[in-house]
């Protein structure tokens, strides 16, 4: 599994939306309900929907956030085969940073707990990935 990091790329080639998110000082990491691990929010972009969008959508869906501070940090790309991409070919998405004010009281999605830690989780759904997609953030000064 290789992972990449660019500046910019052409946003057709956008495919996800990963969102490190923080609350209050805090790591937010969720929890989906078919798996025993955690994960950065996150999900595929929908069509007509900008990446900006996509990653909206997905921090509220999976985190019920409902007042938040987004923006862009990078763009990355995985090549290598995964849960999701079974061709193993390089894809992209946009990770983005989140500082989130206001939790919904309950979740309306697959994803069964919002975990509120000071420390990063080691019980990753991605281990080879997300753990760099932090450590890229850290370095660019997003955390």
């Amino acid at each position: 599994m290789k992972v990449n990091f660019y500046d910019s790329t052409d946003d057709v080639l956008l495919k996800f939306a990963v969102i490190i998110s923080k609350h209050n000082g805090k790591w937010v990491f969720c929890k989906h309900k078919e798996r025993n691990t955690y994960e950065i929010p996150g999900g595929h972009r929908e069509e007509n929907e900008t990446i900006l969008e996509t990653a909206k959508r997905e921090l509220y869906e999976e985190t019920g956030a409902l007042d938040f501070d987004i923006s862009p940090v990078c763009v990355y790309s995985v090549t290598g085969k995964n849960k999701v991409n079974e061709s193993g070919e390089e894809s992209y998405g946009m990770l983005f940073f989140a500082d989130i004010k206001t939790f919904e009281k309950e979740l309306h999605s697959e994803i069964e707990k919002v975990l509120l830690t000071d420390t990063l989780i080691e019980n990753w759904t991605y281990p080879l990935i997300q753990p760099k997609l932090i450590a890229e953030a850290k370095r660019r000064g997003f955390i």
